[in-house]
């Protein structure tokens, strides 16, 4: 049976405390759209699947991390960027070589042995690389798809992420969070990578409208404050 990655608790709270500093100091504000979807309130494993538009994406994911209350959660990273933030390593993060079918073989191991477990959360940037949130189609790399085919139970969330400048020097990290599905263990992978990519669109796709209209009011504030 494959382990799980190491994660140390008491190193992620830690953490956390540090990432949300970090943010505070870094953006204007961490924002979630009002019109997110709610998250499934069971205790079944999650696969939450991310677009991947900057280097700030893994930090806005342990802030989004705190809504999904008592699940533990891991992530999916590439392989150098896990070597250069060995941190990472020790908090629930496993390295993926993107470019070799050895790394797909790791992905689907590790991420269906987390699955596997009640109040367990994966997290993964399925574009494997970043990518403008323009960009459509958002071409998901296939083993989330693969992923989802070999979960017998559990969710997948969508969830959209967009930094914009607005009226302040520092810019905003917006996020939303798409219409939760089921993992039934049905259909194959090209077609689950087809569902979640679509979904993951649609979200984005909000997302991008709220973020042109420049209204704080559309979100809540999860890092930050209003600007005076």
């Amino acid at each position: 049976m494959t382990e799980l990655p190491p994660r140390w608790d008491w190193l992620w709270r830690g953490f956390r405390k540090y990432v949300r500093r970090y943010l505070h100091k870094h953006f204007t504000a961490v924002r979630l759209s009002k019109q997110s979807c709610a998250l499934p309130n069971d205790a079944a494993p999650i696969l939450v699947v991310l677009n991947h538009p900057s280097w700030w994406d893994p930090l806005i994911a342990v802030a989004l991390a705190d809504l999904f209350a008592g699940f533990t959660h891991f992530a999916a990273i590439d392989a150098a960027m896990l070597k250069k933030y060995r941190v990472f390593a020790r908090l629930g993060f496993f390295g993926i070589d993107m470019k070799s079918l050895e790394g797909a073989r790791t992905f689907l191991r590790t991420g269906s042995a987390i699955l596997l477990h009640d109040r367990h959360a994966v997290w993964v940037t399925a574009q494997g690389e970043f990518a403008d949130v323009r960009k459509r189609p958002l071409g998901l790399k296939p083993g989330v798809g693969h992923l989802a085919a070999r979960s017998e139970r559990g969710w997948v969330v969508p969830i959209a992420i967009e930094y914009a400048f607005w009226d302040e020097k520092k810019p905003e990290a917006l996020a939303r969070i798409g219409e939760a599905f089921p993992m039934v263990g049905e259909g194959n992978a090209k077609a689950w990578s087809r569902l979640i990519e679509s979904r993951l669109t649609e979200t984005l796709d909000a997302l991008n409208t709220e973020a042109m209209v420049r209204d704080p009011s559309l979100f809540s504030i999860l890092i930050g404050s209003e600007s005076k």
